[in-house]
């Protein structure tokens, strides 16, 4: 029997149409503030940023919403989770691309377990202010490892970012802006969806893990009352508050359909954006396999009935 959430406003979403009337109004955003100290511009790198903030400036900021950027309130801080298993070909690169982001954030880093010469790499970095890195002993799994760095987390928003660069962390940015303008408690970023809110294949993506993807994200629904079109993104961004109390049980990859279930059954206000990705195989290193399909769907009725 499928468990309704009609308390929850979800559509796929673009970025256009995230700001339809029909999506319900919040209490307020993220620590409101009367006097802003910094605009968060989609879509431009840490450079490009920069130079629109200085021109904010001058023009106010009611000209850099205009193009498209968005006010971050005083003291607020982004939370990146990044569990990595086996990631030496891409770790130090993606590091580099999310503390480009031109937000005030912090990145906590998890190594669990790698065995291919990823976490000497990680110990050898230079510290650097705001990444924290954490180390499992063994490999536990992408649940444990958002667990343990959950336990670190101090911002106002968090997300997910895996280690590998199927994922743009510029693509943050975008998920950001509704949770900071008060219209969303949590964003998905959509695989599926382009950015008129039509459905789309996912590029570079096989037709396996599509269907995998697609059969997923239905019983999902079925079970959550949710209108979502991708499940299993990993980007999946939470106000602080929509994650209070809750505790990650799943070790692997069945955390993405318990957090799905337990977000729904809170009544969170969750919409969807669409996102770039770029899918890579099993022989670059991608580790979903069989069973955690199988897993997936235990964790749908679990955490979504029980």
């Amino acid at each position: 029997m499928a468990h309704t959430a009609p308390s929850i406003s979800t559509q796929p979403l673009s970025p256009e149409r995230a700001a339809s009337p029909h999506v319900r109004a919040p209490a307020g955003p993220v620590a409101p503030s009367a006097d802003p100290v910094q605009l968060c511009f989609p879509g431009l790198d840490a450079d490009e940023c920069r130079a629109a903030q200085a021109a904010a400036e001058v023009l106010g900021a009611a000209a850099a919403r205009k193009v498209g950027g968005f006010v971050l309130p005083i003291g607020f801080r982004l939370s990146v989770l990044m569990p990595v298993y086996n990631e030496r070909e891409t770790v130090v690169q993606i590091i580099e691309r999310v503390r480009s982001l031109p937000v005030p954030m912090e990145l906590i880093v998890v190594d669990d377990g790698s065995t291919d010469g990823t976490r000497q790499l990680l110990e050898q970095m230079p510290r650097r202010e705001g990444v924290k890195v954490m180390y499992h002993e063994r490999n536990r799994g992408k649940g444990a490892a958002l667990r343990t760095a959950l336990t670190m987390a101090t911002g106002d928003v968090a997300v997910i970012q895996d280690a590998d660069l199927e994922y743009d962390p510029q693509e943050c940015l975008r998920l950001l802006e509704p949770i900071v303008a008060g219209r969303a408690d949590v964003v998905f970023g959509s695989r599926y969806l382009a950015d008129d809110g039509t459905r789309r294949k996912c590029p570079g993506q096989s037709p396996a893990h599509r269907l995998a993807n697609r059969l997923l994200t239905w019983l999902s629904n079925v079970f959550t009352g949710l209108r979502l079109s991708d499940m299993e993104t990993c980007y999946k961004m939470f106000r602080r508050s929509a994650l209070a109390g809750v505790q990650i049980e799943q070790d692997r990859f069945g955390v993405e359909p318990e957090l799905t279930a337990k977000i729904a059954r809170r009544g969170c206000r969750l919409i969807e954006m669409p996102i770039a990705y770029t899918a890579r195989d099993k022989s670059q290193g991608k580790k979903i396999r069989l069973r955690d399909a199988f897993n997936a769907v235990w964790c749908i009725v679990r955490y979504s009935c029980l």
